[in-house]
């Protein structure tokens, strides 16, 4: 600028007359030369007749003149965060074609011949994946991890040169998921599972997210590309572990280096388990529901008369249930209706003084109905840090068991009403035959075992799981004199630790060797002394002999998880010893 333009009068009057002193005429074809933006650029500023040269552009944002402001060649500018400043020297890539996201490999990475993975300059140590640990353990190390410490893809199955297409990989992951939750898999489990299917096919970038009701899964490709999400709602639920072994016999395939499945073939594996008939027939299932009742009979003192009276009160209940459920009445109500034959046969003797432990009848009918396998899913899934789901099935739990109690306490009250000599106190009495106890404990996990719909081949292992329980809980409880609560939590995390280790030896899921074994420990006759006591308007003691009840079942569902934590220790799992392994949440004093 000049000094006459540095003095501008700065009023308007002012700058009216200094304006029409300084244009010139219209008719004169000037061209007036500014300095401005670029030092390279000289823009030619042609006036419009009648329109004053100087700017009328009053706004706080416009840039002032002199003031010299670099331009880029192009019109438009990159204002990601993630672009490279003007400036930095970037080596250009080995290859011609540039590379389509930060997160994929090169074009000339073999996942066969990787290279080390480095410490991070923060220090974070790396993580070796060994091969021969089992695809629950190396997944779930993975999907514990930041996304951006995770290790280099491994070997991806692809069906053509350019993969399977995204959605359909996720729609695959999304029917696995769907199957293992509807099975009463744990949900750290089911999201391991999702995170193994998704990664075998090449979306390492990828989020799995598991509810009670609701399944989702987010693939994002890089920083800059758009996710990908999709979500299933699980609404029937079935109990078939035959299936879940199906299941997880597919997943274990898909991720095995070694084996190529394409997704055609995933899928039309995966619709023959969906199609498969119950290695069972439903009166096999019915046969087996009476025999579980009458070993949980003899387990809590009664003979063969009692054996046979808690095994044909527990088979009509079971056709009435499945009367209901043909019906389509709700859970509820079939737990309810179920539980109501017992009671109804074992108050009917007591009234007609028939010389038969009525106690040891109810006991043994509710042994079959006991929830055991939801609660031991719903503890599971709150300490391991999924609490929405946690709750859901806690909550499905109390429900089921409220129904039990409903339609034991409404037999149970008009028994009462009729003058049956029920007596809470014999509880007290119970003889010691450690031998036929035994037996009929192994007898009960078998049965439990068919009810489950489990394989063939694990039946032999959950029996013997199921008889080592029992023993344990009676050298603890019976001989050492110790608290029943502590006896069955001990107990329970034998069966734990030994479905476990079974089910890794087997590469399978661990329900088949765990839950029926679990059947000798639920508490029965505490829940039927507990309704007894109600019912005869002793609610203090009814109400203490119901949380002795929730005290054991808490301590079997906490023993079988803790069992399978310790399994840990003697298991070779990836990553073990450094900061990147199982990694949890360090909390102290609840903040």
């Amino acid at each position: 600028m000049t000094d006459a333009e540095d003095r501008k009068p700065q009023s308007d009057e002012a700058r009216s007359d200094y304006t029409s002193r300084a244009t010139p005429p219209a008719d004169a074809e000037a061209t007036q030369v500014i300095p401005v933006v670029s030092v390279t650029q000289v823009i030619p500023v042609t006036p419009t007749p009648g329109v004053d040269s100087e700017s009328s552009t009053t706004s706080e944002f416009a840039v002032p003149q002199g003031l010299a402001v670099a331009r880029s060649g192009t019109e438009s500018e990159t204002t990601s965060e993630f672009a490279l400043p003007d400036g930095l020297d970037v080596p250009d890539a080995a290859t011609a074609e540039p590379e389509g996201s930060a997160f994929t490999p090169p074009s000339t990475f073999n996942a066969r011949e990787a290279p080390y993975a480095f410490t991070p300059p923060r220090g974070t140590p790396a993580v070796s994946l060994t091969k021969d640990a089992p695809w629950q353990d190396r997944m779930r190390t993975m999907l514990r991890m930041s996304v951006t410490e995770r290790p280099a893809l491994e070997f991806v199955q692809k069906a053509e040169e350019g993969g399977p297409a995204v959605p359909r990989v996720l729609d695959l992951t999304l029917r696995i998921g769907e199957l293992l939750l509807a099975g009463g898999e744990g949900a750290e489990d089911v999201e391991t599972a999702m995170f193994a299917v998704c990664r075998s096919y090449g979306l390492d970038r990828c989020e799995p997210n598991v509810t009670f009701t609701l399944l989702s899964i987010s693939y994002q490709p890089s920083l800059v590309d758009d996710p990908v999400s999709a979500s299933r709602v699980v609404r029937r639920r079935g109990t078939d572990y035959t299936r879940l072994a199906a299941v997880f016999q597919l997943v274990d395939d898909l991720s095995d280096p070694e084996t190529h499945v394409s997704l055609e073939e995933a899928y039309r594996r995966l619709a023959e388990i969906r199609r498969n008939r119950h290695p069972y027939p439903g009166w096999a299932l019915t046969g087996a529901a009476g025999l579980l009742a009458g070993a949980a009979s003899v387990l809590v003192g009664g003979g063969l008369l009692v054996f046979v009276v808690a095994a044909i009160g527990a088979m009509l209940g079971d056709r009435l249930a499945w009367l209901c459920a043909g019906r389509g009445l709700p859970e509820f109500y079939q737990f309810m209706v179920a539980a109501t034959p017992p009671a109804a046969i074992g108050v009917a003797l007591t009234v007609a003084n028939v010389d038969v432990k009525a106690s040891a009848v109810i006991t043994g009918g509710l042994f079959a109905l006991l929830p055991g396998r939801a609660l031991v899913a719903g503890v599971q899934d709150g300490l391991t840090g999924f609490y929405i789901t946690a709750s859901a099935r806690l909550l499905e739990v109390m429900y089921f068991f409220v129904g039990i109690v409903t339609g034991v306490l409404l037999v149970l009250y008009f028994g009462v009403k009729l003058g049956a000599q029920l007596n809470p106190d014999a509880a007290l009495v119970v003889s010691q035959r450690p031998v036929l106890q035994v037996v009929a404990s192994m007898l009960l996990s078998l049965t439990f075992a068919v009810l489950l719909q489990q394989e063939r081949s694990t039946v032999l292992w959950v029996t013997l799981n199921g008889g080592v329980a029992w023993v344990v809980y009676g050298a603890m409880h019976d001989v050492g004199r110790i608290s029943p609560v502590a006896s069955t939590a001990v107990a329970a995390g034998l069966v734990g630790l030994f479905g476990q280790l079974l089910s890794r030896y087997r590469f399978a899921s661990a329900l088949p060797y765990t839950t029926a074994a679990i059947g000798p420990l639920l508490p029965g006759s505490a829940t039927y002394f507990g309704l007894l006591s109600i019912a005869q308007s002793h609610v203090d003691k009814g109400l203490v002999s119901l949380a002795k009840a929730v005290s054991l079942a808490m301590a079997i569902a906490i023993g079988v998880n803790l069992g399978s934590e310790i399994s840990r220790l003697f298991l070779r799992l990836p990553g073990a010893g450094s900061a990147a392994g199982r990694r949890a949440a360090k909390r102290t004093r609840g903040f």
